[in-house]
């Protein structure tokens, strides 16, 4: 069903939930998505009510901010709305979107896409007209006669998010925090002791609460409390004390991560001294104990490490709140007693989120019997989630390498999460999120530490399977067919590495990086895999696109097995002004560090056929690429070949190892340095009393007259 601006339409009869989906195309601004909790006067009940970047879920856990992502066609930022559990004063539920910089004049292809918790459509709205907004309500999922309605509204405001969230009701902290004076002092009592202010141990009479662990749990040991202290009034030479600021309300905007690095040793009587490890390594034996103690040190450290914790638990679902974790509790099942490896438990309000963990280490498999056998727990125990842990890389978001009876998730949710992403997390809080508290960056660097060990078991993405050899062997001698049974194991095998090296890129750039599919692919794991099969019989290669974020534009690579090589290439679109000179001085100025056997064709206006030559013979004479007479020059490809690595598993001539150093490489010397042309601003007329001070060929920065 599509709706037009301000049209409605009914929600199919017993929808328990939907999932809106703000989509858009290309574009150079940032957008973001939220969603305002309304009562029937259209205002928000209090300030728990908006959920976005900054406060990712609702008080009660019923709507929450997803996250975003690219797609083929632009970026996406979904919010999960369960409506079963939505307050009853809650009469609306409103969609909105924003940008942190720009208008939605700059943003193409704007829509809101509201689809069922299958994943299926049941509205789309495309916005028309928008121009100098800069936030704006996209629909409204709303109750009428005791049913849900969409409706598309497109009403927007010129003064942000901010000035949205104000009109709805919510007490927006963006400005400076207001100043609360502090009380004035009572008078003193009549025991009052002069000087008493001056005594050494005045600070310590205050009471204490500790908490002091115990077999059973933590138990509270109360100090007794000392005398009140009687605090004299002050003199007319005393210091004023200043006022401390106290926030108030929602800050809409974002916020940048505060860092803490771990402590640096220095004391140390030589360079051979070994720090101690707060995760050691020794004494791991058998795989049991393997399993057990990489267990142990994630569960402690996401209850220890907030943001590392949060960042976990988010992936699932759960919401912000008090996380607690345990290990191995017992659940009777009949006269059996199952066992999972963790426990996890999140408090928000009233709402209690929990689930079950089973962890896998080293080569460890995770099995069908038993995973639907704690689905069959967590059920019985009224669990939200039951999350798998191990080495295996799901092909895409939101899938599981295990396929269960679909039967057995209506009541509880599965959810599977590798090593390779939880050093990922780790990664990402320690380098791009921060953690202000030293002691815990500490802590969360001695778990990753523990983690990058090999005797660990936590491992990324590493082995191709059985599957590998003979397909490359029979891509080699050109006798692989669509129909031969091994391919479709070694097409998802090359999903899961491109998967781990999106991880990968994620957390060294910062960014978000993404395997961009078509979305008919995106969410079909096995059209995905047929339509890998076919291009992998077909042609011999095994491809993938990558979108970096800011970066000039997508990444290709190809691993073509009739060659042996690991092909990278990227586009780069020409500036818009100047000679061909000009355009390609412009590419090689920024190229300086790039390899000399960089492949750089140039694609021209029309009909024109493209040139390519090495980067050497570039950097020597330009022309050669665009000789003269020829149309204006019009994009770049750049592209690298190197020698693809054989063995399905290792370091030394493996696949693995040689795809990811082959993009790692490309990027940090191709891709990175570049930056995108922009045009010139424009220009006034030159005054006609300059006899020449206008030079034609000057550009500001970024364009092809400043490369030169």
């Amino acid at each position: 069903m599509e709706l037009s601006k301000g049209a409605n339409g009914p929600l199919p009869t017993g929808t328990p939930g939907v999932r809106c989906v703000v989509a858009w195309g290309h574009a150079e601004v940032e957008v973001d998505a939220s969603a305002l909790l309304l009562d029937s006067s259209g205002r928000v009940r209090d300030d728990s009510d908006m959920v976005f970047y900054n406060q990712p879920t609702s008080s009660d856990g019923a709507v929450r901010h997803l996250g975003g992502s690219l797609t083929d066609d632009g970026g996406q930022e979904g919010l999960a709305v369960d409506l079963e559990d939505l307050a009853g004063e809650v009469a609306t539920v409103a969609v909105a979107v924003s940008v942190a910089s720009g208008t939605f004049a700059d943003v193409p292809g704007l829509a809101l896409l509201v689809l069922d918790q299958e994943g299926a459509p049941l509205v789309l709205h495309r916005v028309t007209g928008a121009d100098a907004e800069t936030a704006m309500v996209l629909g409204e999922l709303y109750r009428r006669d005791g049913s849900w309605r969409v409706r598309a509204v497109s009403q927007g405001w010129a003064s942000g998010l901010a000035g949205l969230a104000t009109d709805l009701g919510v007490t927006v902290a963006d400005e400076p925090a207001e100043v609360i004076s502090p009380p004035t002092p009572a008078a003193p009592a009549p025991d009052t002791v002069e000087g008493a202010e001056d005594d050494e141990g005045a600070e310590d009479d205050v009471a204490v609460v500790e908490l002091e662990p115990t077999a059973s749990g933590p138990t509270a040991v109360v100090v007794e409390e000392p005398e009140p202290l009687v605090v004299p009034a002050p003199r007319p030479d005393d210091p004023q004390p200043v006022p401390q600021p106290v926030a108030v309300g929602v800050r809409t905007r974002k916020q940048p991560p505060v860092r803490a690095t771990p402590p640096a040793l220095k004391l140390a009587g030589a360079d051979t001294w070994s720090a101690a490890r707060l995760f050691s390594i020794s004494g791991v034996g058998n795989a049991g104990e393997q399993e057990k103690r990489a267990t142990s040190a994630l569960l402690a450290t996401m209850m220890a490490v907030r943001p590392f914790g949060r960042g976990i638990t988010s992936r699932f679902g759960a919401p912000a709140g008090l996380l607690e974790t345990y290990l191995e509790v017992p659940f009777h099942r009949g006269e059996s007693v199952v066992v999972p490896d963790g426990v996890l438990r999140v408090q928000r309000g009233a709402r209690l989120w929990t689930a079950l963990m089973e962890t896998k280490t080293g080569s460890g498999q995770l099995r069908r019997e038993q995973v639907e056998n704690y689905l069959d727990v967590a059920r019985h125990e009224g669990y939200d989630a039951v999350i798998t842990l191990s080495n295996e890389i799901a092909p895409g978001v939101n899938e599981h390498p295990v396929e269960v009876d679909r039967r057995k998730l209506a009541k509880v949710a599965l959810h599977h999460l590798s090593w390779a992403e939880v050093v990922h997390e780790a990664q990402m809080v320690l380098t791009h999120r921060g953690v202000g508290d030293p002691v815990q960056a500490w802590l969360l660097h001695e778990f990753l530490r523990y983690l990058q060990h090999p005797r660990s078991g936590a491992a990324g993405f590493e082995d191709m399977g059985a599957s590998w050899v003979p397909v490359r062997e029979a891509v080699a001698a050109g006798t692989l067919r669509p129909g031969d049974r091994k391919v479709p194991a070694a097409v998802d095998a090359w999903i899961r590495l491109v998967r781990q090296l999106c991880l990968r890129l994620t957390a060294e750039l910062g960014v978000d990086v993404a395997h961009v599919l078509p979305r008919r692919l995106a969410t079909d794991p096995a059209a995905r895999t047929t339509a890998g099969v076919e291009t992998l019989a077909a042609t011999g290669r095994l491809t993938a696109t990558l979108r970096v974020p800011g970066a000039v534009g997508p990444l290709e690579v190809v691993a073509d097995l009739r060659t042996g090589q690991v092909l990278t290439s990227t586009r780069v679109p020409a500036p818009q002004e100047g000679t061909n000179h000009r355009r390609t001085g412009w590419l090689v100025k920024q190229l300086a560090d790039a390899p000399a056997d960089l492949l750089v064709e140039a694609a021209f206006d029309g009909t024109s056929p493209p040139t390519c030559e090495q980067l050497q013979l570039v950097r020597a004479d330009p022309s050669c690429l665009a000789p003269a007479g020829r149309v204006p020059l019009q994009s770049f490809q750049l592209s690298r070949s190197v020698a693809m690595g054989t063995k399905r598993s290792g370091v030394r001539g493996a696949f693995i190892p040689s795809v990811v150093g082959a993009v790692e490489g490309f990027y940090g010397e191709v891709v990175q340095p570049i930056r995108p042309w922009v045009a010139r601003a424009p220009r006034l007329p030159d005054d006609p009393g300059d006899d020449g001070g206008r030079d034609d060929g000057a550009a500001g920065p970024g364009a092809p007259g400043d490369q030169t």
